[in-house]
């Protein structure tokens, strides 16, 4: 059953990236990219709104995934995750070449002979394989993909290779980290730990986009 979710998720994953995609004509316009990964975001919450509507049986085990927690995971799920994880983990370093191109622009990686079409929807593939995987298995836990890599790049420089390696370990360590806290921090009761994660991430975000909007203006 875990496989058979894990199979769905990858599905609607991969669909909601071309949706996306299609929406935003690619990815040279980031706004134009952002907007319609909101529109699509949008669309898919309020069919899970009318799911819920005619479901309402559903609702607890709903809301329980939405909001994102650690107990649903067994050994079962653990050993899956850990599969897929080592199958994402290999297919990014091999393709960490292709990152390191393409972070110099289009134009740049073509120049240096890097099929970059092929290559990203390879990158893509990868991307809804992993996130369809730990969604399925835990639910929605917000920000620690953002978190990880962004502490990485401030503590390192290194390519991508060994960025994504790092960032996937210090993603696991965020998360056992917020796991013990969402457990202790109301206890008996437990917190769902993608509340909190939502909370601390979303301080992390507007901290970010702080430390940004001012090393803009002082550029200028």
């Amino acid at each position: 059953m875990r496989i058979g979710l894990t199979g769905a998720a990858f599905v609607g994953a991969v669909a909601a990236v071309i949706l996306t995609l299609l929406l935003s004509r690619g990815v040279g316009h980031t706004l134009r990219l952002l907007l319609a990964g909101v529109v699509v975001g949008v669309v898919l919450g309020a069919t899970t709104h009318l799911v819920l509507l005619f479901t309402p049986d559903s609702l607890q085990a709903m809301q329980a995934f939405m909001l994102g927690s650690t107990a649903f995971v067994g050994w079962t799920s653990f050993s899956l995750m850990a599969g897929v994880w080592l199958v994402c983990v290999l297919a990014a370093w091999l393709l960490a070449r292709v990152l390191d191109g393409l972070s110099l622009g289009d134009a740049t990686a073509l120049s240096l002979g890097l099929p970059v079409a092929p290559m990203r929807a390879a990158l893509v593939a990868v991307l809804a394989l992993a996130t369809g995987t730990a969604v399925a298995q835990t639910g929605l836990i917000a920000f620690v993909g953002l978190a990880a890599p962004h502490l990485v790049r401030s503590m390192v420089k290194t390519t991508h290779a060994h960025l994504m390696l790092l960032s996937s370990l210090v993603g696991g360590v965020l998360l056992m980290s917020a796991d013990t806290l969402a457990r202790g921090l109301l206890a008996p009761q437990e917190l769902p730990v993608g509340v909190l994660t939502a909370v601390l991430g979303g301080g992390y975000l507007l901290w970010l986009m702080h430390r940004g909007g001012r090393h803009s203006g002082g550029a200028a």
